[in-house]
């Protein structure tokens, strides 16, 4: 693998990475199918190739900018292939909680109907790169109100890429078997963000789609390469540590709103997820990054 030293951000209630930045040099880190378990923004800045994502086959070249969620399968093969890539975890940046101030949700990430590629023209790419550079000092330096600024930087350059995207034609292919699939896991998703607080079962979603569980399974794992269940988990606790990071509301009160019975079945839910019971999380990482 041809790639500089990373800097690292992490996340310091289990130290896993809160937030990177690597450059690379050939294609060798995304050579081989990738489900990372957090956002990340690539940017060519050298060299062509070819993404394989969404059903779907890209070329990509200089300037090309992608953006992959977490779960989303990717790969990419090419010569010569230089650039620099960002990666962050739900805790350092939710995508979610920031919709409003940076609509990239549906845009950027998270839409499997769309290409999960942007092309930055010459006259943007000055911009992109000084952001980038400006990430990159911060990590080094890692002075004071280093986790804000470093949001800062990032939501500048997804308001930036998000506005390049939506001024860009994008032409979508005739419908496929594999298209229709992606329509299905599209609405799936919508549909978690929908009901996440009250419906907590793969059987709830696969009725609400008009479709066997089995069926749902399927198309979920084969995409995701994880289970319907793993996805309604991770949406039901990226909104439990939104609510326990940003709010003072009592453990009992965000078990209410996200549809436990009792705070009881909440706290197990939430360590069985992230090994970490909901005050120690709380806790752990207010002081961090307050």
């Amino acid at each position: 693998m041809t790639t500089t030293p990373a800097f690292e951000i992490k996340n310091p209630v289990d130290g896993s990475m809160g937030f990177r930045m690597v450059h690379f040099e050939d294609n060798s880190p995304f050579k081989d199918l990738q489900r990372v378990g957090h956002f990340s923004i690539i940017w060519l800045y050298e060299g062509e190739g070819l993404l394989k994502a969404d059903f779907t086959e890209y070329t990509i070249s200089k300037g090309t900018m992608l953006f992959f969620a977490p779960g989303h399968p990717f790969m990419i093969t090419g010569e010569h292939v230089k650039g620099v890539m960002l990666n962050f975890h739900h805790d350092f940046f939710c995508v979610i909680k920031h919709h409003k101030e940076v609509a990239c949700d549906g845009i950027l990430f998270n839409n499997i109907s769309q290409t999960p590629l942007v092309n930055i023209p010459d006259n943007e790419a000055p911009t992109i790169r000084m952001l980038i550079s400006q990430v990159e000092n911060e990590l080094q330096v890692a002075g004071l109100a280093q986790h804000d600024l470093l949001i800062s930087y990032l939501k500048i350059l997804l308001i930036n890429v998000t506005r390049i995207k939506v001024s860009q034609d994008v032409v979508k292919p005739a419908p496929t078997e594999q298209t229709v699939e992606s329509e299905a896991l599209q609405q799936f998703k919508a549909y978690i963000d929908k009901y996440f607080r009250e419906k907590h079962s793969a059987g709830e979603y696969a009725d609400l789609l008009n479709m066997t569980v089995k069926n749902l399974g399927r198309i979920v794992r084969d995409y995701y390469g994880r289970t319907p269940t793993d996805m309604i988990t991770e949406r039901i606790i990226v909104e439990a540590k939104r609510e326990l990071y940003l709010t003072s509301k009592p453990i009992k009160e965000i078990a209410y709103d996200l549809g436990f019975k009792d705070e009881y079945h909440f706290s197990r839910y939430f360590k069985n997820a992230i090994n970490t019971p909901p005050q120690a999380y709380r806790n752990s990482l207010k002081k961090a990054w307050s």
